[in-house]
C-alpha cells in the first residue's frame, strides 16, 4: 500500500503532466492561429477524455479580458490538435 508521501508525489506528477499537456495544446493553437498583439493567455479546459474547450483571451490588461476566439478541440496525449470546431485558420 502506497504511503501518503507516495500518493502526494504521484498526484503532483499527474498535475504536472496535465499542465504540460494544456500548455502544449495552447501553443499548438497559437501556432496555427498566429498570436494576437494583445494576447493575455490561452485558457485550456478539459471536458472529457481528449476533448477541450480552449479560449483565447485578449485585452489591454488582465482586469478587462475578452474572449477573441473559442474552440472545441480534440487532442492526442502529445498535445497535437486532431480536430477543432470551428475550423482553425490563420487569423493573426
Amino acid at each position: 500500500m502506497p504511503t501518503t508521501a507516495q500518493r502526494e508525489q504521484t498526484q503532483k506528477i499527474e498535475q504536472l503532466k496535465r499542465e504540460t499537456l494544456h500548455a502544449l495544446i495552447g501553443e499548438q493553437l497559437i501556432h496555427t492561429l498566429g498570436e494576437p498583439g494583445d494576447l493575455l493567455r490561452v485558457d485550456v479546459r478539459p471536458l472529457w477524455e481528449n476533448y477541450y474547450r480552449v479560449n483565447v483571451l485578449v485585452g489591454a490588461d488582465i482586469a478587462s479580458p475578452r474572449i477573441a476566439n473559442s474552440y472545441f478541440l480534440a487532442a492526442d496525449g502529445e498535445g497535437n490538435i486532431l480536430a477543432a470546431t470551428p475550423k482553425l485558420t490563420r487569423q493573426y
